[in-house]
């Protein structure tokens, strides 16, 4: 193992013990210490790391600058070993990530969405993306999350989720609303009556009775959008956008409701799981519905908005 092989997995493993997970970074960073080996090179240059983030062929900027940004920490990390290390700029390609719009979605959209899934064979199948699906409108929970979930993380008697090791290795409680509780015990006793004997303690579990496969659930929500029609050409709804949907109705409720919507952002922040509360303030961007409410806010007064 060469010296710069070592260090790269030192970084790795520092930063995973502060909770991040990297994985993504788990797979360049020793592909970007192998294409310095091959160079003959000791440390890190700017030219040699912005040759290596241009490798893939075909792609957006955004990319190229996405794999450099992953060069770039390691970079930082040695030079503090290294003075010679060159730390690359973090505007070589002039491209800077910019959140996708989403898709809110409505609640008869989602309705269709699950009548679809109800359609699914075998039987637990139906049962499990319909309610795996209503889940992510009503929680606001992310897909990772969701899947996770063991059957002791879903205390059904209160009515809350127990959401473990979240992004960067937190956890969070998730408190339902009532309709949601008697939906995932409905689902459970359904889960249990067609699979008695699953190989796994999830509590969302496939026709075999498995932990669900991320990138699988990704292809029973694309399948079933293409076919109800909510996804076509021009519109192209996420899983991920149930979420976002879930925080945009709560403001929205909130700032209808007269609400001081300024003290209660922090309280969202965490029931989301957000590890900073500018992301859930984002939120109050993206909805011209939300946007009208709160700049009425801002003209009335009202709110205890102060932006």
């Amino acid at each position: 193992m060469s010296e710069l092989a070592r260090q790269a997995e030192d970084y790795l493993r520092l930063r995973r013990s502060l909770g991040f997970k990297l994985t993504l970074h788990g797979r360049v960073l020793p592909q970007f210490v192998d294409y310095l080996d091959a160079a003959g090179a000791t440390t890190v240059t700017t030219e040699l790391a912005v040759s290596f983030a241009q490798l893939p062929q075909g792609v957006q900027p955004v990319q190229w600058a996405h794999r450099l940004s992953m060069v770039r920490g390691f970079a930082r990390y040695l030079q503090a070993i290294d003075p010679e290390t060159e730390v690359p700029p973090h505007d070589v390609f002039g491209a800077r990530y910019q959140r996708p719009t989403p898709y809110l979605w409505q609640e008869s959209e989602v309705l269709d969405l699950m009548a679809a899934a109800r359609q699914l064979r075998p039987e637990l199948c139906a049962l499990t993306y319909e309610c795996f699906f209503g889940l992510l409108w009503s929680s606001g929970m992310r897909i990772g999350e969701t899947v996770g979930l063991q059957r002791d993380d879903v205390d059904l008697t209160r009515g809350v989720i127990t959401v473990r090791q979240a992004k960067l290795g937190r956890s969070r409680l998730v408190p339902l609303q009532q309709s949601s509780t008697d939906a995932l015990a409905s689902y459970a006793a359904g889960r249990d009556r067609l699979c008695p004997r699953p190989s796994s303690q999830a509590f969302f579990v496939s026709s075999r009775g498995t932990t669900l496969v991320p990138q699988l659930v990704l292809q029973v929500f694309h399948r079933l959008a293409v076919k109800t029609g909510l996804r076509t050409g021009t519109k192209k709804p996420r899983v991920h956008d149930l979420r976002h949907s879930f925080a945009v109705r709560v403001l929205i409720s909130w700032l209808r409701a007269g609400i001081d919507v300024e003290t209660r952002m922090l309280a969202l922040s965490t029931y989301l799981g957000h590890v900073n509360p500018v992301d859930t303030y984002w939120y109050l961007s993206i909805s011209p519905e939300l946007v009208e409410l709160v700049a009425k806010c801002l003209d009335d007064g009202a709110g205890g908005l102060q932006l």
